[in-house]
């Protein structure tokens, strides 16, 4: 019985931990290419200290992440090193360049990976994250 409880415990702790304050920006699915998406975000969405990507169907390379600001600034992330990402996997979060400003839009460089009539698409989830102070 014990053992239950703390298994229920750390199940719980570990899906608020996951889910704490990220929220849904953008929905994608990637062709069977090199592709190059710019995800342009609006109103409160742009209040974001963080950004993520999750791969919710096939599989898929991620490439580089840029984050561009309202006052021009960029930030390139290279996320090669991340490797290949498959249906419930995440990137790990990429820091917004200025704090105190708001997200214009983010570019997102990927490659789906798999046969073209075996494989489905690669979808992806882009996910942001206003840290709480």
């Amino acid at each position: 019985m014990k053992y239950l409880f703390l298994l229920l415990l750390c199940a719980s702790l570990s899906t608020y931990a996951q889910n704490d304050s990220w929220k849904k920006l953008a929905e994608k699915t990637v062709a069977f290419k090199n592709e190059k998406d710019k995800v342009t975000l609006v109103g409160s969405e742009r209040d974001i200290n963080k950004v993520k990507v999750k791969c919710t169907q096939g599989t898929l390379e991620l490439k580089s992440i840029t984050i561009v600001m309202d006052n021009g600034e960029k930030k390139e992330y290279d996320a090669k090193g991340l490797g290949v990402l498959t249906k419930g996997m995440s990137s790990v979060p990429y820091n917004v360049p200025s704090k105190g400003d708001k997200v214009k839009h983010l570019e997102l460089e990927y490659d789906s990976k798999g046969a073209m009539l075996v494989t489905k698409k690669a979808k992806v989830e882009v996910w942001g994250k206003k840290d709480k102070k």
